[in-house]
């Protein structure tokens, strides 16, 4: 046999004196084969340094073994923690995993949806960006029978497999704690209009504005694109107001980031004549000298975790015939509110 050719099934049945479809069962364990026959085969396999044929196994199951996940940026810790998830789950079941950045450009988001198409895999986990506000690039995977589970940013839909944060109780925890230290003027920085999740956190400030019998006030809330600029733009609009509020819930932890370097060049101290309270429970707080009051845990191992098993049932289940009457899969986790004043 030639150095730079692999070995194949009929080699090691023709060094047996077995056919090759004993080869290929032993191989495989099949409960046909004698014990015997099956530690031979697996022996001369061994010494000859067979491997094999993915190819040909995925072919003949109609699977690649290969899942893809989109997330918005990489190197932001909420989806390093998302992406850790998923692959832990494809680990355990024995697949590989393709990664996407759309870096929140639905173009982008679009060309990698069929770039993952045209690799086949055998379904995708999803996170929005903050452009996305059709979903025809999703929808279209549904004639290739590539299922889709959305996580975290998800489609304002209810025909979606998706997990996500239920950010009422984070936010109602926060809002409380901030009435309870003497805050009645509490403000908010929401993020994109075109993310759902920029109209939920505002439905749900409302809501836990209401529960501790807070007036809303328009002046105080404002929006960003999450762009530095803006971020920047936004908290100098609430710092130049004649009555600027004593506490502003913020979108995330990266536009929260901005605000208290924008708080400092104002000459002002963090939590002492403004106060944050923000959402992602970054690692990098225990590092930093000035942190917020609180952060809203949106558990992104867990959610992408549990997304990525969503997946795998789903992908399981094709084959069946009964497919198209299997239910909708959906999770919500809820938040919660990490106290960094407690820890002090």
């Amino acid at each position: 046999m030639s150095k730079n050719k692999l070995p194949t099934i009929k080699e090691i049945a023709k060094r047996l004196n077995v056919s090759a479809s004993t080869v290929s069962r032993a191989l495989h364990d099949h409960p046909s084969i004698g014990l015997v026959t099956t530690m031979r085969v697996h022996k001369v396999a061994k010494e000859l340094g067979y491997e094999a044929n993915k190819m040909a196994i995925y072919f003949k199951e109609r699977k690649t073994y290969t899942i893809g996940v989109i997330i918005p940026d990489l190197s932001e810790p909420f989806f390093s923690a998302a992406l850790t998830g998923v692959e832990d789950a494809a680990e355990a079941s024995n697949y590989n995993v393709i990664i996407g950045q759309s870096l929140d450009n639905f173009e982008r988001e679009k060309k990698i949806v069929d770039n993952m198409k045209d690799h086949r895999v055998d379904g995708v986990l999803v996170s929005l960006t903050k452009e996305t506000s059709t979903y025809e690039h999703f929808d279209s995977l549904k004639k290739y029978n590539i299922p889709i589970v959305f996580f975290d940013r998800v489609p304002n839909r209810k025909d979606i497999n998706f997990v996500a944060c239920n950010l009422v109780s984070g936010m109602l925890q926060a809002i409380t704690k901030l009435v309870n230290i003497g805050h009645s003027r509490v403000g908010l920085i929401n993020g994109p209009a075109k993310l759902a999740a920029t109209l939920q956190r505002l439905e749900i400030y409302f809501r836990c504005l209401k529960e501790n019998s807070l007036s809303v006030d328009q002046d105080i809330i404002v929006s960003t694109t999450l762009a530095k600029a803006d971020n920047l733009k936004a908290i100098n609009k609430l710092l130049s107001l004649d009555e600027p509020p004593t506490a502003v819930i913020v979108f995330n932890d990266y536009v929260l980031l901005d605000c208290i370097a924008a708080v400092k060049a104002a000459g002002l101290v963090v939590n002492k004549d403004i106060s944050f309270i923000s959402f992602a429970n970054l690692p990098i707080w225990e590092y930093m000298d000035s942190v917020p009051l609180a952060s809203i845990e949106q558990f992104a191992y867990k959610q992408s975790s549990m997304a990525a098993g969503f997946l795998f049932e789903l992908i399981n289940n094709a084959a069946q015939p009964n497919a198209a009457d299997i239910p909708l899969l959906q999770h919500i986790i809820d938040s919660e509110m990490i106290d960094y004043t407690a820890a002090k």
